[in-house]
């Protein structure tokens, strides 16, 4: 049995970056928390929940007495927030990092502080969608409308306290949706300056197809390229092993976005292929084939790619 690894796999920049903050931060405090999931892995999220970093949800945050512990630090996750959010933050004690260190706007020994692990990718791309609604454009979000990084794509999108649905922006998660929602707006106000932004994570085709159904009813729609590079890397390199070999096996977590657009475009190549969070998880059939290759979302490590690849050799010997 032969096992191809995709060229390019596993963490990416900004994932990296998160779980790298998280864990020194976990070094210098025990009383350290998430703003939900600081990714979608199971296994990183499991490694980090043993260095005593918590998850805590923004229920739990109507201000800083309300978390469960006092002089702790709040970890914005890769997936960023809402400038709405951040703005209660702070206004409810939450300091940065750097205000905490140098005890500045108002980081006394009360204050709680906040760390930033939003993807630097995702961060522009929120600035970008701010700098879009100020120039007075109507933005169509391609992505998921329960993702973390579209809700706070919207919140940025948000002016004036306005009901994104109803004023300046409209989420389409895929064609045939950007087909209606295109149909519905050039019914409601033909005269419109749009422009297309999506989720850092979605597939590179997908985001073409929904371009091409809004332009049927908005010839000079703005497509502003925003998918992540490490992204688009992923889903090439995949490709690329796809004529190789006889079965494809996606590594990461079930919830990660960019690791199911992996998926889907294995299933489309018509070879059987599996989405798995661990070795164990490996289908039994994926073992009778000859050459078999490993693909993995861009917040999976590179131990369980490993031990994926270590399973099946040691299978064999």
């Amino acid at each position: 049995m032969k096992v191809i690894k995709a060229p390019v796999l596993g963490f990416c920049m900004g994932v990296r970056r998160a779980v790298d903050l998280a864990v020194e931060e976990a070094k210098s405090n025990k009383n350290v928390y998430t703003l939900g999931p600081l990714i979608h892995n199971p296994k990183v999220l499991d490694d980090l929940e043993k260095l005593g970093v918590q998850i805590i949800e923004e229920s739990q945050l109507s201000a800083p007495s309300s978390l469960p512990t006092a002089h702790c630090s709040l970890i914005i996750r890769a997936h960023g927030v809402s400038p709405s959010l951040e703005k209660k933050l702070r206004e409810n004690g939450f300091a940065s990092k750097e205000a905490f260190a140098s005890n500045e706007a108002g980081a006394s020994k009360e204050t709680y502080r906040i760390i930033d692990a939003t993807c630097p990718k995702v961060k522009a791309n929120q600035l970008k969608t701010r700098e879009l609604i100020r120039d007075e454009y109507f933005l169509f979000l391609a992505g998921e409308s329960h993702h973390a990084e579209i809700e706070g794509l919207v919140g940025y999108a948000q002016t004036d306290g306005n009901n994104y649905s109803s004023s300046n922006c409209m989420i389409v998660s895929d064609s045939n949706e950007a087909k209606n929602a295109a149909a519905v707006l050039y019914e409601e106000n033909a005269s419109v300056k749009p422009a297309l932004i999506g989720q850092t994570t979605i597939s590179q085709d997908e985001y073409r197809k929904i371009a091409d159904e809004i332009k049927n009813y908005f010839p000079e729609l703005k497509i502003v390229n925003t998918i992540c590079s490490a992204t688009e890397e992923r889903q090439e390199a995949l490709r690329e092993i796809l004529t190789q070999v006889d079965a494809v096996i996606v590594a990461g977590g079930k919830e990660s976005a960019n690791t199911r657009r992996l998926f889907a475009i294995a299933k489309e190549s018509g070879k059987p292929c599996a989405l798995i969070e661990n070795a164990d998880d490996i289908p039994k059939e994926f073992f009778g084939y000859k050459t078999v290759g490993i693909s993995a979302g861009a917040s999976t490590p590179d131990s369980i790619v490993d031990e994926i690849e270590r399973k099946f050799i040691t299978f064999f010997s």
